[in-house]
């Protein structure tokens, strides 16, 4: 503990603040969640982890989760620094997630859809093999069940630990996605950031409707990349989700507060049902708040769930 001349100075408690990686400015981590992780200063929209996304989205206790048992094979006995096989466990023991993709069918005021929501927080939101299963999967079940799509891209690209079989994903999340649609399902795809690598190149970018958060990141080689291999000076913004809307690569730029009203009225569209009713506007963030809250405590404690009964 630190003295100072007025006697002892009080520790502050750890994590009550963080730096905006945007413009640097110090967050009241309380009021940051409350703005459902978005900088106060600037507006920029931090990384959310998949259960705090599918909380803001989906109606409250609507999202039933779909084929949670799919887990990643080492097929190449990839071996880095720590082999493949190893940081699968490790990542799901921390996350407490089974890999980068969580789909579920969901409810988005009162319209029902597939919801597919990718997590960085496992390994970078890498594509492989149970990410392009998942998707796959998801497609084949909306069409069965004559439901539209939403899929929520966050990732690092395709998993290197899996070779040609994570890069066969970008083929077979694209066909799948067209058999959805020659179904007449509409698929809608939000790019948040980053979206980069293969997820940019496939699934991500051949939805029916294309959607992104301000300021996204969004390529596939990073910028720093083309800069060194072009020798040249890159447009200001590049690959930044309003230049790609300027460039007609993107058909919206939705504020995080305002998506779950923007996807129902595109929804409502899609379904026949009344758009105006469906695009009400609704105080989300602080609708959301508990919501999201419960969200977060669940990301935390699933790690802890699974420790405790490995010990028991």
């Amino acid at each position: 503990m630190a003295w100072t001349r007025f006697g002892k100075k009080k520790d502050m408690p750890g994590g009550l603040w963080i730096k905006c990686e945007s413009c640097g400015a110090m967050l009241f981590r309380k009021e940051f969640e409350q703005r459902l992780r978005v900088c106060a200063t600037c507006g920029y929209h931090f990384t959310l982890p998949a259960r705090e996304r599918i909380a803001l989205t989906a109606d409250p206790g609507s999202f039933a989760e779909l084929w949670t048992d799919l887990r990643a094979q080492d097929v190449l006995e990839f071996n880095d620094r720590v082999p493949y096989a190893e940081k699968l466990v490790q990542t799901k023991q921390r996350t407490g997630e089974s890999d980068a993709m969580v789909t579920g069918t969901a409810t988005i005021k009162g319209i029902p859809c597939a919801l597919g929501v990718m997590n960085f927080q496992f390994l970078g939101g890498s594509m492989g093999m149970v990410v392009g299963e998942k998707i796959a999967l998801l497609c084949e079940h909306a069409a069965q069940q004559r439901l539209p799509l939403v899929l929520f891209s966050c990732s690092g690209g395709a998993r290197m630990h899996e070779g040609a079989v994570s890069l066969m994903q970008m083929a077979k999340t694209c066909g799948a996605l067209q058999r959805l649609h020659a179904a007449g399902q509409l698929s809608i795809s939000v790019m948040t950031h980053p979206t980069t690598g293969g997820v940019t190149a496939s699934f991500a970018s051949v939805c029916d409707l294309l959607l992104a958060e301000p300021g996204a990141l969004i390529g596939f080689a990073g910028p720093r990349v083309i800069a060194t291999t072009i020798k040249k000076e890159l447009p200001k913004g590049f690959q930044r989700s309003e230049f790609l809307l300027e460039k007609g690569q993107l058909d919206r730029i939705v504020q995080r507060a305002a998506m779950r009203d923007e996807l129902a009225r595109l929804l409502a569209y899609a379904t026949g049902r009344d758009p105006v009713a469906a695009f009400k506007p609704l105080p989300v963030a602080v609708e959301a708040t508990a919501e999201v809250a419960a969200a977060v405590a669940e990301t935390e404690e699933r790690p802890k769930k699974k420790q405790k009964a490995k010990k028991g």
